[in-house]
Formats: structure tokens, C-alpha cells, sequence
């Protein structure tokens, strides 16, 4: 197909940037007076702490904290001390610190951030009581698993560069780091689009190693921690699976190759031989830890989170229900204690401490009078989907923001966003549909939304849409990355049941996403467009190819130079297309920002730009 804006895919090229900074600032200045009285409203909830992981060890919990302008590391001791152990402006300006991981013993600290949102970034290693900086590793890196105080494993994902054995990106490897040499030591071989993970054992006897092609199938191999030779393949197949723990000389895995909700088998060592622990639940096991001897196990029931714990033999012993709606996330255990955080749409944070009896450690919440509802629809083929709607009390929705994702076995769970605070606030209601492509109801769910089914992702998208637009509502659709590609294909197939579109660092381009970036990790995901049957199907709902003359509502496009992710091309080849069409689309570029977030004060100008356009549409007033 021609491609007549396939020149914005170069970065290097001074016109693409000056085209797009100056779409940008048109942009800015038709929301600056809206966007002004609305920004200090969201930094009010935006600025709140945040905590985005939480780690046990014997040391301590370590917790990795958003806090007013900046991220934190600290250390609640066993004591009950809170000690700052890093800062994110000691590091520099526009700073996102992305996940930390610790030893076992609590001696060490892993941090890893990047500037301005990037997937590229650095890990720092310190040493926890004297923080001196001990180690640092550039690059996509994550998975640090401690052997001893000195050595560790890590793995290294290759975004454009060749595997050291000549595999093509993307792909990645393990490395054992040792006096400052790297040894590659799993992985050699492993082909394009497949992906590593390692994790230690909760006695750390054992290494626990996944390899995924995409989100569609994974095996595990598993060994010695010590001895990488001893690591061989324990199971795997065209279905999903995740190591859970090694006890007893028996792996526990979580498996979905049944009806796709998950189960948890055990192999036995040496002969490999498997039986059931767990079996198939009504509900989607999202993952599970061994704590006290006991299975922690977490579910989702209608895209809220529900913990249960089970004996070694599968035995149901207790079930833990939430107040109201919500996600449990960051779950770990060291064998003796399991530590989660919990969030929900007016509760940025519950900290939990789990050893046999739930007790919480730390919480912050939003009071008000809101409502949490829960409401269902039926899509075009007769498939039921849920939604959760979010609102003030005694409010009926009559301007409602819907969001989606529907892909990648991503489950759109509650979650605290301080953007829609405000806009609640004033009278608006948030929609979060869960459709099919993520994992809400199990791994049929997640299929029924990939690669030639991809139209029964937005099909039930529009179901909700109509929902809302049958009982009189405005309704703005809003996704961001696959979810910008949700609500890209619906506003080209369907732009009369929108009254507004807000898409977010999207992927656009169906028939060129594989050579953008690290997209060809896609292919598993969405098909591949040099296979001629499955471009025919990609190029039915490609946004960027879609677009025709006739009448669009008010679309706003946003992205980020730094995104290293989803090529910003995606965003501003749409936006130039629909401009062809005099459609009312307007681009947001951010200078700072990523597909991994950015800095405070960068993402609350970014969310009150966002917030502004969708009052503008609403004719609301902040």
C-alpha cells in the first residue's frame, strides 16, 4: 500500500520534528486557559504517594515510592524504621525510576531507572548499609537474581542489536555478573521475539527460568542457582506457564493449556513426574507464592482482585475478599512472609503484610461521596462484557469517558488514576470495559482478541460505547499504546458513536509496526504483515489505513519523543492522514516523556492538557 507519510518515521529528520513541535504547540495553546485551572487540581492527587513496588526481605521491606516531585527507595526495618535509601533527584531532572529489586538478605539494593520514560535505562547496585555504589549496567536490564553477595544473574533484552550468537532483535539472554565481567550463560539460541526471565527459589537453592514467545506460549527450565549447566526444560508447550516456587523437590508452575483459567501442578525431582496442586478455579489465576508452607493464591473475580490460600495439597483453607473493587499488585514472598500492595480507583495504596493472617502495614485513601458500580453489556456476538463505572453518587452519566486496552493478556483492573479525581468531581463518569484480548476470564479470553479475532476486541469496545450512548451520554473514548490502537480502529470504523477520541502513544500502523522499534515482538500478538493472509486481516482494521472522508469527532493524539517503545511515527503519520480529511485531530508531543512514564511534574502538565480537551468537548467546567 503507499505510504505517503512514511517520512515521519525518521526521527533524524529536522522537518518531522519541526512538523510535529509545531502541531504540538497549536495544541497547547488552544487548552493553555483550560489546562491552567486544571492542573493544579490533578498535581492535588497526582502528588500523593504512590507505591509502585513493595519487596520482602529478612533485612525489611523494600519500597519503591512516588512521592511529590520525585521517586524514593526506602527501608521499613524490622524495627519499624523508615531509612531513605535513594532519591531520584540525586540521580537528575526528569527522572523515572521503573521497579528495584533486593537480595535475599536484604544486603543488597537493585534500582533501575531511565530519563524521561525511557525502556533504555540504568541499574544501580548498592550496598544497602553503607550505600556505596557497587555495580551499574546500562541497557535494557532487569531480572536481578543474587547467587551471593558478589555475584548475580541478570538478563539483558536486545532492542536493535544482534544476541552475541547472531539471533536478530528482539530477543534476550542471562548473564552471570562477576568482578565486573559478564559471562552469557542461558539463552544462547534462543530466537527473535522470544523473551527470558529468571527468578530465584524462595530458599534460593534454584534458578527459575521462563521463555516466552510473546503472551502466546512459554516453557520453564529450572536448576541449581549456583550452576547454570544444571538448568534444563521442565515444561512448556503452545500454552502459557510461570514457575511459582521449588519445595519439597517439587517445582510448582503455574499452567494454562486446560481451559486457560490456570492451575498449579508440581514436577517432581528428578523424574520430572507431574501432578495437580490446584485445579481449574471458575476464576483466572493471575499468580501465587508459598508462604508458611501454604499457597497464597491470586484471582480475578469480574476484574477485581480475590487472594486464597490453599494448602500444598490444594486444599481450600481461607478466602480474602476486598471492601470494594480493587487490584492486588507487587505480590512477593520470601518463603516466610508474603508482602502486596492494593489499589483501587480512590485508594492509591493499602500495603499488606501476609503469615497466615492479613495485617496492613501502611494506606492512603480518597474520601467522598463516589460511587463504584458494575455494569454489563452484551457485544455482537452475544458476549457479555463487564465494566466498572465510577462516579459521584446520585450523578447519571451523561458525560462519560470510557477507557480501554484489549490486548497482550493485559486485565484493565481498578486502579487509582488522579486524573479522573477532578473530573469525577465536577460531575463526569469513568468507564473502564473489559474486553476481550487481556485476561480478565482466562486465556480463551485473551485468544478471542489476537491476531485474525482483533475486530471482537473493538466489536465489544463499541458495545460499551453504545451502553452509555443509549441512555443519552456524550461519550470520549480513550486507550493508550494497544490501547490507542483500540480506539483508533473504532473511531475509523465508527466515528458517528463517538463524541470524542483521546489516543495515547499508539500503535497505528498495522502494516509497519514490525519494522518500528523493538514492534516485531508484536508479531505473536497481532499477526505479521509480510505473511499476505495475515496482512489481508491487519490491513481491514489498521487504523492509519482506514481513514476515509467523512465527518470524525474530535480526536487528540499524544505521544512522547522519548517513547523507545511505540514509534512516535504511529502518532504523527495519523494525525497528518486525518488532517487530510480536515478532521478535527490535534497532536500532543512530549519533549519528556516515554511508553515508561515520565516525571511527575512532565506527566501532570501531560494529564491536565488530556483533561482539558475532554472538558472542551463536555462543555464542563473545572
Amino acid at each position: 500500500m503507499e505510504d505517503p507519510y512514511i517520512w515521519m518515521e525518521d526521527l533524524n529528520n529536522p522537518k518531522v520534528i519541526e512538523w510535529a513541535l509545531n502541531e504540538d504547540r497549536k495544541t497547547r495553546e488552544m487548552l493553555s486557559t483550560l489546562a491552567k485551572k486544571i492542573e493544579s487540581r490533578i498535581a492535588e492527587y497526582f502528588l500523593m504517594p504512590r507505591i509502585t513496588v513493595v519487596t520482602v526481605t529478612r533485612k525489611g521491606y523494600f519500597i519503591l515510592v512516588r512521592e511529590k516531585d520525585c521517586y524514593k527507595v526506602e527501608l521499613l526495618t524490622r524495627d519499624g524504621e523508615i531509612i531513605e535509601l535513594v532519591n531520584s533527584k540525586e540521580v537528575g531532572d526528569e527522572i523515572v525510576f521503573q521497579t528495584i529489586q533486593a537480595s535475599e538478605e536484604g544486603n543488597r539494593l537493585a534500582y533501575y531507572y531511565s530519563h524521561g520514560g525511557l525502556d533504555e535505562g540504568v541499574v544501580r547496585i548498592v550496598d544497602v548499609d553503607s550505600l556505596e555504589l557497587l555495580d551499574e549496567l546500562k541497557g535494557s536490564i532487569y531480572n536481578i537474581v543474587w547467587i551471593d553477595d558478589n555475584r548475580y544473574y541478570y538478563v539483558r533484552f536486545f532492542r536493535t542489536k544482534p544476541a552475541p550468537d547472531g539471533v536478530q532483535p528482539p530477543t534476550s539472554r542471562i548473564y552471570l555478573r562477576e568482578d565486573g565481567k559478564d559471562i552469557m550463560v542461558f539463552g544462547e539460541g534462543v530466537p527473535t521475539s522470544h523473551f527470558i526471565g529468571i527468578i530465584p527459589s524462595t530458599d534460593n537453592s534454584k534458578a527459575l527460568i521462563t521463555v516466552s514467545y510473546g503472551w502466546k506460549k512459554s516453557t520453564v527450565y529450572g536448576g541449581k542457582l549456583e550452576y547454570p549447566e544444571t538448568w534444563r526444560r521442565l515444561y512448556g508447550g503452545d500454552f502459557i506457564v510461570h514457575p511459582v516456587d521449588y519445595v519439597n523437590g517439587e517445582y510448582l508452575l503455574t499452567t494454562y493449556e486446560k481451559n486457560g483459567l490456570g492451575r498449579i501442578i508440581a514436577l517432581s525431582e528428578p523424574d520430572s513426574k507431574s501432578r495437580i496442586v490446584i485445579d481449574e478455579q471458575p476464576h483466572i489465576l493471575q499468580e501465587a507464592v508459598i508462604v508458611k508452607g501454604k499457597i497464597l493464591a491470586h484471582y480475578l473475580v469480574d476484574a477485581s482482585s480475590v487472594l486464597k490460600t490453599f494448602t500444598l495439597k490444594g486444599n481450600l483453607l481461607h478466602e480474602i475478599k476486598f471492601n470494594a473493587p480493587g487490584t492486588v499488585r507487587s505480590l512477593d514472598s520470601n518463603g516466610h512472609e508474603a508482602v502486596f500492595f492494593y489499589e483501587s480507583f480512590l485508594v492509591p495504596y493499602k500495603v499488606y503484610r501476609f503469615d497466615g493472617s492479613l495485617k496492613i502495614m501502611d494506606y492512603r485513601e480518597i474520601t467522598g461521596d463516589f460511587s463504584i458500580e458494575e455494569e454489563w453489556t452484551t457485544s455482537k456476538d452475544g458476549t457479555k462484557i463487564h465494566m466498572f463505572v465510577v462516579k459521584k453518587r446520585n450523578v447519571d452519566p451523561k458525560n462519560v469517558l470510557i477507557y480501554g486496552y484489549g490486548g497482550f493478556r493485559h486485565a484493565i483492573t481498578p486502579s487509582f488514576r488522579s486524573y479522573i479525581i477532578p473530573y469525577i468531581l465536577d460531575g463526569g463518569t469513568f468507564v473502564i470495559a473489559n474486553i476481550r484480548g487481556g485476561i480478565e476470564y482466562g486465556e480463551r479470553w485473551h485468544r478471542e482478541g489476537m491476531r485474525e479475532k482483533k475486530q471482537n476486541v473493538f466489536d465489544d469496545f463499541k458495545a460499551a460505547i453504545k451502553f452509555f450512548k443509549d441512555r443519552g451520554a456524550r461519550v470520549i473514548a480513550m486507550g493508550q499504546s494497544n490501547g490507542g490502537l483500540l480506539v483508533g480502529a473504532v473511531l475509523t470504523q465508527n466515528p458517528e458513536i463517538l463524541d470524542g477520541a483521546v489516543i495515547g502513544y499508539p500503535v497505528l500502523d498495522m502494516l509497519r509496526f514490525h519494522k518500528l522499534y523493538i514492534g516485531k515482538a508484536w508479531v505473536p500478538e497481532y499477526g505479521n504483515p509480510e505473511d499476505p493472509r495475515e496482512a489481508s486481516y491487519l490491513a481491514k482494521y489498521s487504523p492509519y489505513h482506514n481513514i476515509r472522508e467523512t465527518k470524525y469527532p474530535p480526536t487528540l493524539v499524544y505521544t512522547g519523543l522519548n517513547d523507545d517503545r511505540v514509534h512516535p511515527a504511529h502518532a504523527f503519520k495519523f494525525v497528518a492522514k486525518l488532517k487530510d480529511v480536515n478532521a478535527p485531530v490535534f497532536l500532543r508531543v512530549e519533549n519528556e516523556s516515554g511508553h515508561s512514564g515520565a516525571s511527575p511534574r512532565t506527566k501532570i502538565k501531560e494529564y491536565a492538557d488530556i483533561m482539558a480537551f475532554i472538558y472542551k468537548i463536555f462543555e464542563m467546567e473545572p
